[in-house]
C-alpha cells in the first residue's frame, strides 16, 4: 500500500453516509496522514431526505474534516458525480503534470468505491463499467490498474482512478459498531444472525417512526412478533404455515438497505462528535474476529434498555 501511495496524487476516501463515524478507520487514517485527500460520503440517497436537518448534518460533517474537502454523493445522480469530477479536474489543473494525475479510491468493504469509479468513468469519458459491483462486501479482489475518468488538456494524459479491494478490515471498537456496519452491508451477512440484525434495525425504526413498518405491524419492540407478522404479510411461510422469521429478517434488512424502509443515519452527528469518537477509540481495538462476542454484548445492552423504557 505504501508503494502504491507513492505514485498517487490524490486519495479519495469513501465513507458510508449512513454511518459517518462508524465507517472511518483510525488505523487507516494514520497511513494517509499528510496526504492530500478528498472525503466522499457515498450512498447519500439512502440516508438523506434532503431536508433542513440533513443540510445541518452535512455542514457539521464538513467541519469535522476541515481543511480537507468533503463531498456527498449518490453515484446514480449525475449532478453529484459531476461535482466530484470538477474537483478532480481542478486539482489536476493545479498540479499541471504532463503525465496526468492518478487518484486512489479507498474505503471499507461495500462502501461504494467501485460504483463511484464506474459512475465517474461513464460521466467523464462516456464508457461503461470498469469495476465489478455487488451487494456483498469483497467483490473487488485486487488493486486495479488506473482507469481513465477524464480526458487531459493538450499534452496532459488525463485523470486516472485506481480502485482498491475492500480488504481494509472495518474498525470495530464495540458491539454497536459491528451491528451498524453489518446493517449497512460492510461485513458479510453470515457474521451476525439476521434476526439479531433485524432486532437492531427495529430499534432504529422505532427511534425514527414506527410508521415506517405500519404496513406489517403496529408499533412494537418485540422482534419475534414483528418478524412473524412480516413473514405472514409477505408470504414467507414454511411447511405447515409456520412463519420463516429468518427469511423475513433478511427481507426487512434488504428493504432498509435499498431505502424502501426508511432513509436515515445510524450514527449521531453533532458538533465535536468526531473528537468525542476519537477519545473513545483511544486504547481500544477491534476486528471482525470479535463480532460474535460483541454481538451478544450488544443484544444484552438493548434488552436492558428496553426493560428500563418499559419500567
Amino acid at each position: 500500500m505504501k508503494t502504491m501511495l507513492s505514485t498517487i496524487d490524490l486519495v479519495i476516501e469513501c465513507r458510508d453516509y449512513r454511518v459517518p463515524l462508524t465507517s472511518r478507520n483510525p488505523l487507516f487514517e494514520a497511513s494517509l496522514s499528510g496526504r492530500e485527500r478528498l472525503i466522499v460520503y457515498t450512498k447519500r440517497d439512502l440516508g438523506s431526505m434532503g431536508g433542513e436537518q440533513d443540510g445541518r448534518r452535512e455542514e457539521i460533517i464538513r467541519q469535522w474534516h476541515s481543511p480537507s474537502h468533503v463531498l456527498f454523493s449518490d453515484h446514480r445522480n449525475k449532478k453529484d458525480v459531476r461535482r466530484i469530477l470538477r474537483f478532480a479536474k481542478s486539482y489536476a489543473a493545479q498540479k499541471d503534470s504532463l503525465t496526468g494525475m492518478r487518484m486512489l479510491v479507498v474505503g471499507m468493504p461495500n462502501v461504494g468505491k467501485s460504483s463511484l469509479l464506474n459512475a465517474l468513468r461513464m460521466v467523464g469519458v462516456g464508457k461503461g463499467k470498469a469495476a465489478y459491483t455487488g451487494a456483498q462486501p469483497g467483490i473487488t479482489r485486487k488493486i486495479a490498474t488506473g482507469v481513465k475518468i477524464a480526458e487531459g488538456l493538450e499534452d496532459d494524459e488525463g485523470i486516472y482512478l485506481v480502485d482498491t479491494p475492500g480488504v481494509f478490515v472495518p474498525y470495530v471498537p464495540n458491539a454497536e459498531s459491528m451491528l451498524k456496519l453489518a446493517l449497512c452491508g460492510s461485513v458479510k451477512d453470515t457474521i451476525i444472525p439476521p434476526t439479531t440484525l433485524a432486532d437492531y434495525l427495529l430499534y432504529h425504526l422505532n427511534q425514527h417512526s414506527p410508521d415506517l413498518y405500519a404496513t406489517y405491524h403496529p408499533p412494537t419492540n418485540e422482534i419475534s412478533v414483528f418478524l412473524e407478522a412480516v413473514a405472514r404479510k409477505t408470504g414467507r411461510l414454511q411447511r405447515g404455515g409456520i412463519p420463516d422469521t429468518e427469511g423475513a429478517a433478511l427481507w426487512v434488512i434488504q428493504r432498509w438497505r435499498d431505502g424502501s424502509m426508511g432513509r436515515f443515519v445510524l450514527d449521531r452527528v453533532a458538533e465535536g462528535g468526531l473528537e468525542t469518537r476519537r477519545r473513545e477509540e483511544e486504547g481500544l481495538g477491534g476486528s471482525i474476529n470479535q463480532a460474535r462476542k460483541l454481538e451478544k454484548e450488544g443484544k444484552r445492552a438493548r434488552a436492558r434498555a428496553r426493560h428500563l423504557d418499559g419500567g
